[in-house]
């Protein structure tokens, strides 16, 4: 027989998002749950060092993860190690299923899945990620100041990345299948005109290369499209930038999404299509996917949920008309 849980607020996800919004539901006295997933911590805990988090000049992706997890707890929230693997939106109180069997039912729910980088799927990409390999330039690109780097893909994505690792690279090759790339016009414009970036037509990554102790790239191999022949590449970095993909299996067939599959929110908000049903971070964010917006999404997420919950009646919340905000408050 299976194990029923009821909270007034139920969080699926564990990045940034998902445990802010942990501690600020706990805050808000609405005793939540938060199930972890497939991968605790989320997209951190595949980077090395973080150099953007305010307040840390360095740390640890995996760390900061674990003092997020920490705080949550502290603050009240129950974490739990379970994967939802089913959402039922159609009635309230909402009911999600757990791997583990546990059924999970709750008054809200907020969304924090995140999105996955796209991957190639080879062998080496897989054995270099962290080490050289990396799908967010924003994240890794200043470790490779004065180096040269590829970037693999033709998009959007690609040559936004292209044209941010200028500012640390000495070189940036942008390697793509085809000989035209996707992005939008002014985006090509500005990389064909940048002198530190050399488009690689009609080739595709088939190796990377590099040592063994320690772990760090040295190269690439690429193999023409038409011919077949491997070109090698001497590089200290290569970013994957084939796109994103919000990990958006539990609602994408009953919420409105856009941008491949994106959560759309109301303007403003993180509010869903399903009133009681609030998404934050990387699964409704196509533009910024940073750990920062995403927890001051799990922040709104919060706030928002309780709010919602006291116009329902179903919390003693204070004035619903009062502005929305826990914590310090400008004057």
């Amino acid at each position: 027989m299976s194990d029923t849980r009821h909270t007034k607020v139920l969080i699926i996800g564990s990045g940034p998002a998902g445990y802010t919004a942990g501690i600020y539901a706990s805050r808000a006295m609405l005793d939540p749950i938060l199930v972890q997933g497939i991968e605790p911590g989320g997209q951190l805990t595949t980077t090395t060092e973080v150099e953007n988090w305010p307040g840390d000049t360095e740390v640890q992706g995996p760390d900061l993860m674990i003092r997020m997890q920490d705080h949550a707890k502290a603050m009240g929230c129950e974490v739990i190690g379970d994967i939802i693997t089913k959402l039922d939106t159609t009635s309230r109180p909402f009911k999600a299923t757990g791997d583990s069997g546990t059924v999970y039912t709750a008054d809200a729910v907020i969304l924090a899945t995140g999105a996955r980088a796209k991957w190639l799927g080879l062998e080496t990409e897989e054995k270099f990620k962290g080490f050289g390999v990396s799908a967010c330039a924003t994240c890794d690109g200043f470790f490779y100041r004065g180096q040269e780097i590829v970037v693999i893909g033709g998009g959007n994505t690609a040559v936004e990345e292209a044209l941010f690792l200028t500012n640390f690279a000495s070189k940036v090759t942008l390697v793509h299948r085809r000989d035209e790339l996707r992005a939008e016009a002014i985006l090509i414009d500005r990389l064909m005109k940048n002198p530190k970036i050399e488009p690689l037509w009609f080739h595709e990554l088939v190796e990377v290369t590099g040592t063994e102790s320690p772990l760090s790239v040295e190269g690439v191999k690429v193999k023409h499209t038409k011919t077949g022949e491997i070109t090698e590449i001497l590089c200290k970095g290569v970013f994957v930038a084939i796109g994103h993909a919000p990990s958006n299996e539990l609602v994408k067939d009953v919420l409105e999404t856009h941008m491949g599959g994106y959560v759309v929110t109301k303007p403003d908000s993180t509010e869903t299509s399903i009133p009681g049903i609030f998404a934050a971070g990387d699964l409704t964010d196509h533009k910024y996917r940073q750990a920062v917006t995403s927890a001051g999404m799990g922040c709104m997420a919060a706030l928002e949920a309780e709010r919602w919950l006291a116009e329902q009646g179903e919390v003693e919340g204070r004035d619903v008309s009062e502005p929305l905000g826990y914590g310090a408050v400008a004057e």
